[in-house]
């Protein structure tokens, strides 16, 4: 169970850049999130991840020498979901239908969670020190909070709410 969890059913055992296809996992999953239930849910599942994808981290790191596997992606589905807020958040206020897909805002929060994730700018790069199952979560976390802002921002400008 643990390593279908920080596998993200399957997502993580990609034979190259297993964190991007553990974030391109979270695109259809978070949709799925807002279009049940809208940012309440997709809420709910980012901390749903961060403790259960928390405990399955233990689980799989537990005795070995890589604390941060580059299979465990669960950590880059919580933090994708985080980057996705602001579009749950922002569709959500707005009164639009819940299967509503406003593309660009879902592909600037993929590049912007990819570009922080990779980057690792501080604090992303403070919480990737720590050697524990806490820093891989929340390196993550950090990077979807980072991404968040950037889709809040431009979605601000793009909508003319920055402007005026």
């Amino acid at each position: 169970m643990s390593r279908m969890i920080t596998t993200f059913f399957g997502a993580g055992l990609a034979p190259v850049a297993p964190g991007t296809f553990g974030s391109l996992a979270a695109l259809p999953t978070g949709y799925g999130l807002h279009v049940l239930g809208g940012p309440v849910l997709l809420s709910l599942g980012v901390v749903l991840a961060f403790f259960v994808g928390l405990w399955a981290t233990k689980v799989e790191t537990a005795g070995k020498d890589d604390h941060d596997p580059s299979e465990i992606v669960i950590d880059e589905v919580a933090g994708q979901w985080i980057a996705l807020m602001p579009l749950s958040i922002g569709l959500s206020m707005a009164g639009a239908a819940p299967h509503v897909f406003p593309w660009p805002g879902w592909v600037g929060a993929f590049v912007m969670f990819r570009l922080f994730d990779i980057w690792k700018p501080w604090p992303v790069s403070w919480a990737d020190r720590k050697e524990t199952p806490v820093g891989v979560m929340l390196d993550d976390v950090l990077a979807g909070v980072m991404a968040a802002i950037v889709v809040t921002a431009a979605a601000g400008i793009s909508h003319g709410v920055l402007g005026q």
